[in-house]
C-alpha cells in the first residue's frame, strides 16, 4: 500500500489516464420509497443504519474532496430527500458554494418528497436538479416503481419550479415500455422549460425477473425517432456528467443523451462515486472499490483520508466494459444501482 509521502497533497486529482477529477457523487442512502424495477428488487435488504456515514462525516468527506480539486457535488440514493435530518447536510455545503470552492451542488431524486423540500434545496444553494421519471402514464408508472405515485412526483417538479429550481428529467428509454412516449415526454418538458435526458439500461444488479437485453433501447435509435418530427442540432454543452447534449429548433429545448452502451464516454470521465457506507468506486462499471470510512474515522486530521482517495484515483480504470450486443448481460455489475448511488 501506498504511503502518505507517496503522493503530491497539493496536486489534482489525476488519473492514470490524465483524466482530472472534479466531480463527486455521493450517495447519503441506500435506502428508497420506490422499487424501480430496473434499480432495485421489491423485497430489498437495506443496509442497517449504523453502518451508514453520519452526516457530519459525510460533510468531513465531501470537504476533504472539495479542498483537492473536486468542484461539483452530486447528491444521490438511494433517495436522498428520505434519509433523516438531510437538510442540515446541504445546508452545511452551501458554505463551500459561498466561499467559491465548490461550482455546484445538485441532486438526484425521485420527486416524491420535493414538496417537502423544494425551497429549502434553494435556500441552500441548489440552483439545479434531477428528476428520474421514465413515464407520464399514471398506470405504467405505478408499474415501473411499484410504489411510486406519478401525482407525488408531478406535485414535486411543480414545487420545484415555483421554487426557482431548473429541473432536468431523467428518463430510462425503456422498449416496449416507453417508446410510445417519447414525444409526449418531449413535449411535457417543452412546455415547462425543461432538459430531457435519455439514459440506455444499464446492467446493473440480480434483479431475477427483468429482460434487461430485451429492454435495451439503443439512444441512436431514439434520435432517429426524433428525426422524424423535429429539427436536431448538436450542442457542446457539457454539465459535468456523461451526457452529449443537442437542441430541438422547433422548441429550443434541450436534449441529453447518455449512452453507456452505443457510445461509450469513458475517455472524458471526471467522476468518482462514493457509497453511503464511505465505498470509493472510480468506475460505475467495474466491480473495484476502496474504503474511505476506515480512514476517515482513524485520524482528527483529514491526511490519511486525502491519501485514500488519492490512491484509489491512481487505481481508477479505463472504463466500464457494458455490452449488450452478444444478446447477453456484458459487464454486468453485481450491485444494485442503488448502492453506488446511480
Amino acid at each position: 500500500m501506498c504511503s502518505v509521502t507517496s503522493f503530491d497533497m497539493n496536486s489534482s486529482l489525476i488519473d492514470p489516464f490524465a483524466r482530472e477529477i472534479t466531480y463527486l457523487r455521493l450517495s447519503v442512502t441506500d435506502r428508497c420509497d420506490f422499487r424501480c424495477v430496473y434499480c432495485m428488487s421489491e423485497n430489498m435488504t437495506f443496509l442497517p443504519k449504523r453502518d451508514l456515514l453520519t452526516l457530519e462525516e459525510l460533510d468531513r468527506l465531501c470537504s476533504t474532496f472539495i479542498s483537492i480539486g473536486v468542484n461539483k457535488l452530486r447528491i444521490t440514493g438511494g433517495e436522498p430527500l428520505v434519509r433523516r435530518d438531510i437538510m442540515s447536510f446541504f445546508q452545511a455545503m452551501s458554505r463551500h458554494i459561498k466561499s467559491g470552492d465548490l461550482n455546484e451542488l445538485t441532486l438526484t431524486t425521485n420527486g416524491s418528497q420535493l414538496h417537502r423540500f423544494a425551497k429549502d434545496l434553494f435556500s441552500a444553494g441548489v440552483r439545479r436538479i434531477n428528476i428520474s421519471i421514465d413515464t407520464l402514464n399514471a398506470e405504467k408508472f405505478s408499474q415501473i416503481t411499484r410504489w411510486g405515485k406519478l401525482e407525488k412526483v408531478l406535485y414535486g417538479i411543480d414545487a420545484a419550479l415555483e421554487a426557482g429550481l431548473q429541473v432536468k428529467l431523467n428518463t430510462v428509454a425503456l422498449r416496449g415500455f416507453n417508446e410510445n412516449e417519447l414525444f409526449d415526454l418531449t413535449d411535457f418538458c417543452a412546455r415547462r422549460k425543461m432538459d430531457l435526458t435519455f439514459i440506455e439500461v444499464m446492467p446493473m444488479g440480480d434483479l431475477g425477473i427483468e429482460d434487461r437485453v430485451g429492454q435495451y433501447w439503443a439512444l441512436n435509435d431514439l434520435k432517429d425517432k426524433l428525426k422524424t418530427r423535429y429539427t436536431l442540432e448538436d450542442l457542446p454543452d457539457r454539465t459535468g456528467g456523461p451526457a452529449r447534449y443537442m437542441k430541438i429548433k422547433q422548441t429550443g429545448q434541450r436534449i441529453g443523451l447518455i449512452t453507456p452502451l452505443t457510445h461509450n464516454f469513458c475517455e472524458s470521465c471526471n467522476r468518482v462515486r462514493v457509497t453511503c457506507t464511505g465505498e470509493i468506486y472510480t468506475c460505475l462499471g467495474q466491480e473495484g472499490s476502496a474504503d474511505l470510512r476506515e480512514p476517515l474515522r482513524a485520524s482528527e486530521t483529514n491526511i490519511p483520508l486525502e491519501a485514500a482517495i488519492r490512491r484509489a484515483i491512481a487505481a481508477k480504470p479505463l472504463g466500464h466494459d457494458f455490452d449488450y450486443s452478444r444478446g447477453d448481460e456484458g459487464g454486468k455489475m453485481s450491485r444494485h444501482m442503488s448502492h453506488t448511488g446511480g
